[in-house]
């Protein structure tokens, strides 16, 4: 009998923001906005999936910096000397075999590092349709069961 692993989804925070013609619409009204949108749609697919989400995004500062929020995703602002793709190719490299990787993004170079890793990845496109079903899942039960609520 196998055990199963806990499963990360690792995600490229600018590489989906810049893929996604919704948020990257969104964009001239700012990165703090277009990051909270895509945070609060990874933590809705991670409070239905189960799935640990980390989150990481580039450069932000002098020195990489880490944000936990309770009861929320792992979230990453990479220091200006590092990219989103050092520290998620670290990430699944250092935990792969530890755990089921999985990385969003469509950085083909970062996609290759993963699988040689052991990870696994989704593109960008892919991502968007786990959490746009995640969110019809939302809504189809709570539909279902607003009146025994």
């Amino acid at each position: 009998m196998s055990e199963s692993r806990p499963s990360f989804l690792l995600v490229d925070g600018n590489n989906i923001i810049h893929a996604w013609r919704d948020l990257l619409d969104t964009h001239p009204a700012g990165k703090a906005t277009v990051r909270a949108e895509l945070i609060g749609r990874l933590e809705r697919y991670r409070d239905f999936s189960g799935d640990r989400v980390v989150v990481v995004f580039d450069g932000r500062g002098a020195t990489t910096q880490e944000e936990r929020p309770p009861g929320g995703i792992q979230i990453f602002y990479t220091s200006a000397s590092i990219t989103a793709d050092d520290v998620i190719e670290r990430l699944a490299t250092k935990y792969a075999t530890q755990f089921d990787i999985t990385v969003a993004t469509n950085d083909r170079a970062e996609q290759d590092m993963v699988v040689g890793a052991g990870g696994m990845v989704i593109s960008a496109e892919m991502l968007e349709m786990k959490l746009d079903a995640v969110d019809r899942s939302m809504r189809d039960w709570i539909e279902r069961n607003k009146k025994r609520l």
